[in-house]
């Protein structure tokens, strides 16, 4: 609770902060101490200190699982906002509304990540949602991101009521919108149940770029601002993962069996289509952009696992993907040619750019010794003790080959081609900051058991 409220407060703190000052350092260092309390109060919930006592009457459970994705995504957030502060003023007028919007959307992450009502769910969904369309079309001058915007609504708004009607069909068969009533049963899937638990799922892929419901994502990320396309692409796609997860192991878990057969094909497409459609991109945001559909994939392997391995796994997950994308799209903003020819010979000019730009995508890739490996190997490891989609873990493996190619591309281009130097604005913080977020990278691969300590201490 002490999240969902402090964050929600930031935000109108925020909104009044663009009415009555138009210094945009300070501006920038209000939503940097807005984002260090919320942090703070996270930690203090987690550790049983709770600010605020409200009655939500069962519809908001907060637990360790919850708590733990809150830290790493306000954490996330937190390295975003020192990274981007400066971009997100280039993008238009409404520096401290941009800010505003993204602690609400913070807000709507932690409903997501306590939520044990559908109608509670509901709100979660929207409440993040919502803010994004309005991020997606924050560029004003760009065409592309005003269609973006247009396009990322219309699709939103439709998989929202192919959702609302999921939630209708299970309230009709349960009688409840309480996800313990729901849960309550003896594992028979019903007609009724068994198409609220369809359209609850198709909507919830779509949310989170699953195919065959990700068509939206390239031409919305592609067409945002980059500054937001990192934000929407690492920290809101997993906070909607730890819905997906919530809702369907906690639910639904004792239906598993009948419905984890048509999500580890979803899984399997995503991981196919992403990867087979990075490798002919010329644009290193588009590929990114398939990339992330790729990253969705792996992520879908703890839904498919749906063991304490897969919940755990998913955080490191979250945390290895998160911090490498949020680097790598902090240098692609300040680049005036995303495409991979605007890459070449950038280790010439700009030596430590490149190192850590390589560092993020050998971790994308899942190259050994870097987080991005050991979070593959956690939720491939997690669906192999569940014993019953080997078939899809040969599929992942395949895929996750494939990957290093479109990955190295980039990298060939920083070391191995002759380009012209690029006008980069980075400062001395800038990139100190990358360089400790590649060193974290490397920390947390070769030493991931110091990470998992500290979720076995909160899951014990």
């Amino acid at each position: 609770m002490n999240a969902i409220v402090i964050s929600a407060i930031w935000g109108v703190i925020m909104m009044f902060s663009g009415a009555f000052s138009k210094n945009l350092k300070t501006v920038r260092a209000l939503s940097i101490v807005g984002i260090a309390l919320l942090f703070v109060v996270n930690l203090l919930e987690l550790y049983g200190t709770h600010l605020f006592t409200v009655d939500t009457k069962g519809m908001l459970q907060f637990d360790s699982f919850g708590l733990l994705f809150n830290a790493i995504a306000i954490g996330s957030t937190a390295v975003y906002f020192l990274l981007n502060g400066r971009d997100m003023e280039k993008v238009g007028l409404h520096v401290a509304e941009y800010y505003a919007l993204i602690f609400f959307v913070l807000c709507g992450i932690s409903i997501a990540s306590s939520f044990s009502s559908l109608l509670m769910l509901f709100l979660a969904i929207e409440i993040i949602s919502i803010p994004l369309y309005i991020l997606t079309g924050a560029d004003k001058r760009n065409l592309k991101s005003n269609e973006a915007s247009l396009k990322y609504f219309l699709m939103g708004a439709f998989s929202t009521g192919i959702m609302l009607m999921g939630i209708c069909l299970i309230f009709g068969a349960k009688g409840s919108f309480s996800i313990e009533q729901i849960a309550l049963g003896d594992g028979t899937l019903t007609p009724m149940v068994g198409a609220g638990l369809l359209l609850l799922m198709f909507s919830l892929a779509f949310k989170v770029s699953a195919a065959p419901f990700h068509f939206w994502t390239p031409d919305v990320y592609d067409g945002a601002p980059t500054v937001f396309t990192s934000f929407m692409a690492t920290i809101v796609k997993a906070g909607l993962f730890i819905a997906f997860i919530k809702l369907f192991g906690d639910a639904f878990g004792e239906l598993h069996g009948q419905w984890q057969t048509l999500i580890a094909i979803i899984t399997a497409a995503t991981l196919i289509i992403g990867n087979l459609t990075a490798v002919f991109q010329q644009s290193v945001k588009r590929m990114l952009a398939y990339s992330s559909i790729a990253q969705a994939g792996f992520m879908l392997f703890s839904l498919v696992a749906l063991n304490g391995m897969g919940r755990e796994g998913l955080l490191y997950y979250t945390l290895a993907y998160s911090i490498p994308t949020i680097g790598i799209f902090a240098i692609l903003v300040r680049m005036k040619d995303y495409t991979f020819e605007g890459f070449n010979g950038l280790a010439k000019h700009q030596p430590v750019l490149a190192a850590v730009t390589s560092i993020f995508l050998l971790s994308l890739a899942g190259i050994p010794a870097t987080a991005g490996f050991m979070g593959k190997f956690y939720m491939l490891s997690a669906a192999i003790q569940n014993g019953h989609v080997m078939w899809l873990v040969i599929i992942g493996i395949i895929c996750a080959a494939i990957s290093v190619y479109y990955y190295f591309r980039v990298i060939q281009a920083m070391y191995f081609k002759e380009g012209d130097a690029q006008e980069l604005e980075t400062s001395s913080f800038h990139k100190g900051l990358l360089v400790l977020m590649a060193a974290f990278v490397i920390f947390i691969g070769i030493q991931p058991q110091w990470l998992l300590n500290q979720l076995y201490t909160f899951f014990s």
